[in-house]
């Protein structure tokens, strides 16, 4: 199964992207916290970073009301798409969002 649960803080104002088929997708970027136990007993807090990509309803919700800092549910799935530069195949991953909760 293929399910990603994230609650974080958008770090980038979402860009909308409008491709050649009309269609439009938003991307952002958004960090989570995870509190880890380090080797002499304490804790650290660790910060992940998520890209994230939009389609259909969720591009016109967060043009109106993305906006940096904001506070997110997000309920999606992990996709993976390949792309070559310089020679180089490169591969990006991303969580593609299905459902959005503004906290």
């Amino acid at each position: 199964m293929n399910h990603v649960n994230l609650i974080g803080k958008m770090c980038s104002t979402p860009k909308i992207v409008e491709l050649e088929n009309g269609k439009k997708i938003a991307k952002f970027s958004m960090s989570t916290n995870e509190v880890v136990l380090t080797a002499d007993g304490k804790t650290k807090k660790k910060t992940h970073w998520h890209r994230m990509t939009a389609w259909g309803k969720w591009v016109r919700v967060l043009e109106e009301l993305g906006s940096n800092g904001m506070e997110l549910a997000i309920e999606g799935k992990l996709t993976t798409r390949f792309y070559n530069s310089n020679g180089q195949r490169n591969c990006i991953s991303e969580v593609e969002v299905n459902d959005l909760v503004i906290l």
